[in-house]
């Protein structure tokens, strides 16, 4: 059902920390950089265990043994907030049950003390080896439904991404939509992701729209355009500025939907960052479409960085 048009609608408007995985931030630093350029959302992936890496500041996620009350109050402190938390482990694969649901389970109880709304998860980017599509189907709606019962006691939101290989077919997404009876089960768009599988963005947000509750924007290189759409199903990490690759016009499309539609959810600006300038290019270009097409967001002026 489309909500009354008297609503004004207002994105919440954040970018995915891994963006910053190849320039070695930690989460703290990501923090400081949205708070410098008057972002307040992000989004960010969960390590159920422990990495050098990330232990030693150079990978810009959280990880289960780091409190989550203590992460929820540093946060409040700089004006910014946990939108999704993401917890992508294949669920369709042999492994989803036995790794991926626990994952999930343990990333639900982690994001509910963070004062995080959504947990994030897909499918893998291939079919399955050794099982039919039946069959993996059936097994994640087994779990699904354990999932669901977890974040129902949370009151978490668990979205399914646009990622792999049956999250690009609109029509099996359909059915893994009705995996639980529960308004807790719903969508993160991503508009790169569905583009680099061969569809139509613009097409499958309008045919989703109502169960869209995060969103990822997302360009698409030409070169990577032209080698891979229709023989992936996501992008990593997309080396191109939004607005710089074959894809703005469709992420325009998709934004005038979102705004005819009222949507006021989270938004999750994806790209290798560059350390910075290649993100704030995207930050720039998304500001720009938001003025051009009216659509309210919670983006303020930059704070000086010596606060």
């Amino acid at each position: 059902m489309k909500p009354s048009s008297e609503k004004r609608s207002k994105l919440q408007v954040g970018f995915h920390t891994g963006g910053f995985n190849s320039a070695y931030f930690s989460f703290p630093k990501t923090v400081k950089w949205a708070r410098t350029h008057g972002v307040h959302g992000i989004e960010c992936g969960f390590l159920d265990g422990v990495s050098w890496n990330h232990g030693l500041g150079y990978f810009p996620h959280l990880a289960a043994w780091e409190d989550p009350v203590a992460v929820r109050e540093m946060l409040d402190r700089n004006g910014v907030r946990l939108s999704q938390i993401d917890a992508a482990f294949p669920i369709s694969g042999r492994q989803g049950s036995i790794i991926g649901v626990p994952y999930v389970i343990n990333t639900i109880r982690w994001a509910a003390l963070a004062g995080c709304p959504m947990v994030d998860t897909t499918d893998g980017l291939h079919r399955p080896e050794g099982m039919s599509d039946q069959e993996a189907m059936d097994g994640m709606r087994r779990s699904y439904e354990i999932i669901l019962e977890n974040a129902a006691r949370y009151g978490i939101t668990i979205n399914i991404e646009t990622h792999g290989y049956f999250t690009a077919n609109p029509d099996r997404m359909e059915e893994m939509l009705e995996f639980a009876d529960s308004k807790l089960l719903q969508m993160t768009f991503d508009t790169g992701n569905v583009y680099i599988a061969g569809q139509d963005p613009a097409a499958y947000l309008k045919r989703f729209i109502g169960r869209v509750s995060h969103l990822h924007v997302k360009d698409v290189a030409p070169v990577l355009a032209e080698k891979s759409r229709g023989k992936q199903t996501g992008i990593g990490m997309s080396h191109s500025a939004i607005g710089e690759g074959v894809i703005a016009d469709n992420i325009r499309e998709c934004l005038t939907l979102l705004k005819e539609f009222g949507f006021s959810g989270a938004v999750s600006l994806e790209c290798d960052a560059g350390g910075g300038p290649v993100l704030e290019r995207s930050l720039e270009w998304f500001r720009d479409l938001l003025d051009e097409l009216a659509y309210a967001a919670d983006l303020t002026p930059a704070v000086a960085k010596d606060e």
